[in-house]
Formats: C-alpha cells, structure tokens, sequence
C-alpha cells in the first residue's frame, strides 16, 4: 500500500437533475471493504423508493487497490463502471460513492446515462474535501526542558506530528516524521543538543492528515 495519498475527508452529498431524473450522489472515506458495503447499505435505507442505487469504491491505493462497481439495475456498462472510472482518476484511495436514482419518465438512453452517472460522481470528487493518508515513522526523544520550544518549532517546519508529551526529569515526545524528514530532523536534534540527544526509533504507522489544498494535483 502507497504509504501518501489523498482521500475524502468526510462525508459529502450531491444533487444533479437529468431530464426529470434526479441523482442524488454520496461520496464518503471507507477503509476495508465491510465499511464500504455499510455505507452502500446505509445509502439505500435512507432512500428505500429510489429507482437504483449505484455503488463504487476503492479500498487502498495504487498496486494494492480492491475495486468494485455495480450498475444497480441500468443497463450493462452506463452506471457503475462510469463511475468507478472517475474514481480511478481522480486520485483518491479509500473512497465509495453511491449514485441513487429517481427515474423521472423519460429515458435518457446508453449515453445518456453514462453521461449522468459521469458527472455526478465526478462534481462529488470536486466538491468533497480531501485529507491525505500518510505513512509516518515514529520516534521517540528525550532531551531537557531548554530544547523543548526550539525542538517544538523544527517539528513544526517538518510538518511532524507530536503524538504524546510526557514532562517528567526532562521531557519525553513521541513524535511521527514523513520518511524523508528523519535524516534532517536527526541531524538538527544532534546539532541542537551537541550529541546528546538521539530520536529512537519506534514503528511505522498510517496516519490521516488535513491535505493542505482541495486540488488533486
């Protein structure tokens, strides 16, 4: 599994109205494919008089990705699998949508299905906010009470997570650092404290981040 990479940050619901049909789309972060199958059912009992409710999802990211899709009902290729390929491209891991349907009387034909189901998954991936999955490696570090703003702060220019503090004889941070800022907050920890404080290694954890813009790019 990708250890960065985008996802919905919460819940989100659409409306778009095709030639009398009305599509409700709801888009929302899953983690496994049971939550996935629990929101598609939570979708379809909160509207039980809609015409089809059409799923997909995408549990993890990239090589390791489990894909789904089902056209609910509409003719083969025009729902689910329109909408898992928006999924696809849009750059979110841990994703589900579900399209539900009110059939309006008029029939909107291959295409114009496709076309329906196309967009009102891809306004849900524009509209919802995304937060960012990330893999974190933890360390722990105790250094004295005189280092403690000054280590505060380059956590914070490394975009590191403090996980815990505990303020006993000195003070003792758990913290979580994207890979590729261990070596410069080693190096800096060393210079600070001339040798004598060393971040100890802990484990390697997912952790889900604010992203720092709504853009996929």
């Amino acid at each position: 599994m990708s250890g960065d990479y985008l996802i919905p940050a919460n819940e989100v619901r659409m409306e778009t109205k095709v030639a009398n049909s009305l599509f409700v789309g709801a888009i929302t972060p899953v983690f496994s494919v049971e939550e996935a199958k629990a929101f598609i059912a939570r979708i379809k009992t909160e509207f039980p008089d809609a015409t089809h409710h059409v799923p997909a999802y995408l549990i993890g990211y990239g090589a390791s990705v489990i894909a789904h899709s089902s056209d609910d009902g509409e003719p083969s290729g025009t729902a689910g699998r329109p909408a898992l390929s928006v999924l696809q491209g849009s750059g979110l891991g841990d994703v589900a949508v579900v399209v539900t349907r009110y059939f309006g009387g008029t029939k909107l034909g291959t295409g114009g299905l496709v076309r329906a189901y196309t967009e009102a998954v891809k306004l849900l991936v524009a509209e919802v906010p995304k937060a960012r999955r990330v893999l974190l490696e933890l360390y722990q570090i105790e250094l004295p009470y005189s280092l403690y703003d000054r280590v505060q702060l380059l956590i914070e220019k490394l975009n590191g997570e403090v996980i815990s503090r505990e303020f006993l004889a000195d003070v003792r941070l758990t913290i979580g650092l994207d890979q590729d800022k261990v070596d410069p907050f080693r190096h800096e920890i060393l210079e600070y404290s001339s040798g004598q404080v060393s971040p100890q290694f802990i484990d390697t954890q997912e952790f889900i981040k604010p992203a720092k813009t709504t853009s996929l790019d």
